[in-house]
């Protein structure tokens, strides 16, 4: 992979410091502009605040970016046509020198080619409501790409259940953060139970190690609640969602198409309740995560 690794990434993991991994469609696919720039330097600098470094990741001109520069973010929250990469696309982008940014499973992927034990993204992507067979590529990667993953669950828009039961053939660990349930993403309980709960930053950076020394090539999902004051009630989101979902499926929407139409019409149908609530959780994960990657240094 043609990689370009910022200096202060490089440094900083060849020391074995800590490292946070951060995705790049929430700048291209899940704001506009020019909030989604802001959003992601905020997310930057909350990982800083707790003593780790970002590694923001994307691909500009066909070279994989590991830690883009404030530059390099202001390009990207403008540009046209960005593809949205996950696994397969990768390929397409280097080859074709395009402007690209990278799902959670892309970001996985680049994250584990550098080193990088921990990424922070806001939800994972999942099974999607009545197309139990549109399943995105995130849970793939979880099963056979070893980082840990911190979210708040899988975005609520999506078949919660089915999703489990993918990561669970995945043999993906759910871990809970402090919690007993999956959070089910704007909101802090879904109902559905997680593989363990831990209450303490040691004992995910346990679990991490433990996988790492079991050499096992799945990634670890630990999951945290949004904040109980940012929390966007399920009995209430779930009516706009259940709106959001039947207007996808009227005016025909699928595919790579799906999310972000479904997350753009939720937002609209809340009157913006939702994106207070997704900005909320970003930053509270990169928080949790970049805690996880300082405790992970501190055991080396």
């Amino acid at each position: 992979m043609l990689l370009n690794i910022h200096p202060e990434v490089e440094a900083v993991l060849e020391k074995g410091g800590p490292v946070v991994a951060l995705e790049s469609t929430l700048i291209t696919h899940g704001f506009s502009i020019p909030e989604n720039v802001e959003i992601a330097l905020s997310i930057e600098q909350v990982v800083r605040e707790q003593g780790a470094v970002p590694a923001t990741v994307a691909i500009l001109g066909g070279e994989i970016i590991v830690g883009l520069t404030p530059a390099q973010l202001e390009y990207l929250g403008t540009a046209k046509d960005v593809r949205k990469c996950s696994r397969r696309d990768f390929p397409i982008a280097v080859a074709r020198y395009e402007d690209g940014s990278t799902t959670v499973a892309g970001t996985m992927i680049v994250a584990h080619k550098v080193g990088i034990r921990v990424f922070a993204t806001g939800g994972i992507g999942g099974v999607h409501r009545g197309h139990w067979f549109d399943e995105s590529a995130d849970l793939l990667e979880l099963g056979q790409t070893p980082v840990a993953v911190v979210c708040a669950g899988a975005k609520a828009i999506l078949d919660l259940p089915s999703t489990l039961e993918v990561l669970e053939t995945q043999g993906v660990p759910v871990i809970g953060y402090q919690t007993d349930e999956f959070p089910a993403f704007y909101s802090r309980q879904s109902g559905l139970p997680v593989d363990l709960r831990v209450d303490s930053l040691a004992e995910i950076a346990d679990l991490i190690c433990a996988r790492e020394a079991l050499d096992l090539k799945m990634g670890l999902l630990v999951t945290v609640p949004i904040p109980v004051a940012d929390e966007w009630p399920a009995s209430e989101a779930q009516v706009v969602i259940d709106q959001a979902v039947a207007d996808a499926e009227h005016e025909g929407v699928v595919g790579k198409a799906l999310t972000p139409y479904l997350l753009e019409r939720v937002s609209e149908l809340s009157g913006e309740r939702s994106k207070k609530a997704n900005i909320a959780l970003l930053l509270n994960n990169a928080r949790v995560a970049a805690q996880i990657a300082c405790a992970l240094a501190s055991e080396k």
